[in-house]
């Protein structure tokens, strides 16, 4: 006991935290409909982060991240080492459920109207995560050097060089040069690993403080007088988070066990593909383009995301000329039906 007593002082000598303030600060009561899995949605992308992490650092140990060796070292790891396809895959999987959780929870937060005053800066972070998400996920399909991957390399880079005034700034960064090239898998390789993954992390941190600072929505003000509507953070919350984790681990064992990662053919400048398709995720915007003048597409889709970073002071100009009409809701609606349908329809096609 005197052992005990002497590393606990020890400890608290070394680490002088004021644990009763931390206790306070991590416990802190949450409110009873986020119970319900939908309404918790955060926690989710959340694990899938760490899985990401702790997975893409076992790929880096093995990668090459050069023209030559790339698609070598891929196919050397998703065939040769012991368990490889599957770590390959839960990585894949991992990163496909992580954009649709952020989407799922970008639309609970929208459509309960929880982006309103005071929570406005931490919408713009939440959109900041999902934009950095999807560069994250382009990067990360464009590593493995597949004919596919090549080519989607060369459309996005073309994408880019369009934006007005920095376009062909934007564009020759990317690329490192005028073409796609040795420099442009180096620069895609140290943002996948470094540069977005450090930005994902900052703004989850961001992201986190804020949730703190205001306290979590609640879906009825009256609810905020009513200690029942409330249960302890631990171990309540922290044991349903905990089974959704162990959940979101064995699904995505079941996606790569069914669906196990594949390797295409290797990338060939010289040999343009009859059919070209980004990543699902970007289904939507490739449809758009296909619709509209090129460069009235890419205004269009830079429009849209200024408009879904300052929704909330768009959406109070509206609250304040509509009062209690919830035009949001309408447009809420709206956008998510255009959304899926380009989806689908560049999916179909």
């Amino acid at each position: 006991m005197e052992t005990v007593n002497k590393q606990k002082n020890w400890f608290n000598t070394t680490f002088p935290v004021n644990w009763d303030m931390l206790k306070e600060f991590s416990d802190e009561p949450v409110p009873f409909h986020l119970k319900r899995w939908w309404f918790a949605l955060g926690g989710t992308p959340a694990y899938l982060l760490i899985i990401q992490v702790i997975t893409g650092m076992l790929l880096t140990f093995f990668y090459v991240p050069s023209t030559t060796g790339a698609y070598d070292s891929i196919a050397h790891f998703t065939n040769n080492v012991s368990f490889g396809w599957y770590i390959r895959g839960i990585h894949k999987w991992a990163g496909h459920l992580f954009i649709i959780a952020l989407m799922l929870h970008m639309f609970r937060v929208f459509f309960t109207a929880s982006y309103r005053k005071p929570r406005e800066f931490n919408w713009m972070i939440g959109v900041g995560l999902f934009l950095t998400s999807l560069i994250l996920g382009f990067t990360g399909y464009s590593l493995v050097y597949e004919q596919i991957s090549y080519w989607a390399m060369v459309v996005g880079t073309n994408i880019a060089e369009a934006t007005p005034f920095i376009g062909e700034y934007l564009a020759r960064f990317m690329r490192g040069g005028d073409e796609i090239s040795q420099n442009t898998l180096t620069r895609f390789f140290v943002l996948h690993i470094g540069v977005l993954p450090t930005v994902i992390v900052v703004l989850v941190g961001m992201h986190i403080i804020q949730i703190r600072l205001h306290g979590v929505s609640v879906l009825d003000p009256k609810d905020l007088d009513k200690k029942d509507r409330y249960f302890p953070f631990i171990p309540d919350h922290v044991l349903t988070e905990l089974s959704i984790g162990i959940s979101l681990f064995f699904l995505l064992t079941i996606l790569t066990l069914v669906f196990p990662p594949e390797m295409g053919a290797r990338a060939d400048p010289n040999v343009t593909p009859a059919h070209i398709k980004p990543e699902w995720f970007f289904f939507f915007t490739f449809r758009w383009l296909k619709l509209v003048p090129f460069n009235v597409g890419i205004i269009g889709n830079i429009v849209l995301a200024v408009a879904v970073i300052f929704w909330p002071f768009i959406d109070r100009g509206i609250e304040r000329r509509f009062p209690k009409k919830d035009i949001y809701v309408y447009i809420g609606i709206v956008s998510f039906i255009i959304f899926v349908t380009f989806t689908v329809w560049e999916a179909v096609v």
